[in-house]
């Protein structure tokens, strides 16, 4: 009998050996030509481009989330320069580790050999006296240091580590990104999964970009663990089930601009304004259970506690942030529990966009009447020359008066007595309108009483 043509073939030996790194590794980018995102740094003219292309590399700290391609940068970045490529783990090394790989650094340079590159991943982990290693022999020209970190330097990394080193800021890869690169891995057939001839469905490919969440590395992932349940199933289709089983999470409806992500995020804002606390539940549980980034949501709650709460109840900006801090200290599914606190306080909050739209038409009158010059009796004087050119002559002190008010103008003359910030009579902006109206009549009657 025959034997029957195999559905999935058997890999060459040389694929073999390959295929036994993670398709993330498999599909590392070798040249700059196969490197996707990062535009703000690798465009025309951006500095690591200018590294590049002039093979010149200096001290880096690489600061971005996980899957965004620092480490590969890394190596772009020693191979651009011909340089020796070190790798150190601040999670498996120590300093003793470290000592060895500046020895062999310094030995190289005393040969005429090449310099050295040190990748240092996750440089955070660690402490400052650990980090006080490097120093001399970043100073001495012995290593060139590229850290990479998910956290921001300014915290976890030292001052005069900092100051030896230039920080560039990576960003999450875009849908366009994700999509790119998931496609290259199914047309792949040396590295990628072109041997396996996949076909990836329209509403499959939108589910792994969104799950993705800009980290190429949970796309490979995932796309190399569907390419197994397929293989189970006999089947080269990728469709939105076999993508579910690979990631073990439930899609939401997804479309290929994302439309329904921008529908919930909506429904959700609108029923905090609405004063539906339970509407708002819902909509951030279902973004929640769909695998929405919880900083993503805590972020729109604080922008809506300053653009539509307001002064009506000012301590709802503040129950916002720290709904932010908490759910990034303590993740989920803990984080959704301040969230929470902070979705119903918000919702149930009183509200007032007023001072959004003070800040609004503030803006017009500053773009639309440019750079009004700033009332010489409000002018800072801090020379003798600005005292007799008329700086700050006639200031009046606010507390040298009753109530600390006076009459007295604090906007360009063009913009004089205009009024942007009107509170409504909802929550506490009905004290501040009171306060506000009692000023203006004391400032009013001031200048009335005032001698011509």
């Amino acid at each position: 009998m025959p034997r029957q043509p195999e559905l999935f073939p058997r890999a060459t030996p040389a694929a073999t050996a390959s295929a036994r790194a993670p398709l993330a590794e498999r599909m590392r980018p070798r040249t700059l030509d196969e490197f996707v995102g990062q535009e703000h740094l690798l465009g025309p003219g951006r500095v690591l481009r200018d590294m590049l292309d002039g093979g010149q590399v200096e001290s880096l700290i690489l600061w971005g989330p996980p899957g965004t391609g620092k480490t590969t940068l890394a190596h772009l970045l020693a191979q651009a320069g011909g340089a020796r490529e070190a790798r150190f783990s601040a999670v498996l090394q120590g300093v003793k580790e470290l000592r060895e790989i500046i020895q062999e650094a310094r030995d190289e340079l005393e040969r005429g050999g090449r310099p050295t590159v040190l990748f240092v991943d996750e440089i955070h982990r660690f402490n400052k006296a650990q980090q006080d290693a490097f120093l001399p022999h970043v100073e001495a020209g012995t290593v060139t240091l590229i850290g990479a970190t998910t956290e921001n330097p300014s915290f976890e990394v030292i001052a005069p580590l900092l100051s030896r080193t230039r920080v560039l800021v990576l960003e999450p890869l875009g849908p366009d990104a994700i999509g790119a690169i998931v496609d290259r891995a199914l047309a792949d057939a040396d590295r990628g999964l072109g041997r396996d001839q996949l076909t990836l469905t329209p509403e499959a490919r939108a589910f792994l970009i969104a799950h993705a969440d800009g980290d190429a590395r949970i796309a490979f992932g995932t796309l190399e663990l569907a390419a197994r349940v397929a293989r189970a199933r006999r089947t080269r289709t990728l469709d939105l089930p076999v993508l579910e089983e690979a990631a073990q999470q439930r899609a939401l409806r997804y479309d290929k601009a994302g439309e329904e992500h921008y529908n919930v995020i909506s429904a959700f804002i609108k029923s905090l304004r609405g004063s539906d606390p339970d509407a708002a539940l819902y909509w951030m549980m279902r973004m929640l259970e769909a695998g929405e980034d919880p900083l993503f949501i805590a972020r729109r709650m604080v922008i809506f506690a300053a653009e539509d709460v307001g002064n009506a109840e000012p301590q709802a900006l503040q129950v916002a942030v720290a709904a932010k801090d908490a759910v990034h200290f303590v993740g989920l599914p803990e984080g959704r529990i301040p969230l929470a606190q902070a979705a119903t306080f918000l919702a149930t909050c009183p509200k007032s966009n007023a001072s959004y739209t003070a800040m609004l038409a503030a803006a017009e009158d500053a773009r639309r009447e440019g750079a009004l010059p700033v009332p010489l009796h409000i002018r800072n004087a801090p020379t003798p020359l600005m005292k007799g050119l008329g700086y700050g002559a006639g200031y009046e002190y606010p507390h040298d008066h009753p109530d600390a008010v006076v009459e007295q103008e604090y906007l360009p003359e063009r913009l004089a007595g205009r009024r942007y910030y009107e509170p409504t009579e909802r929550g506490r902006e009905r004290e501040i309108g009171e306060r506000l109206r009692a000023w203006r009549a004391q400032r009013s009657q001031g200048s009335k009483s005032r001698p011509r």
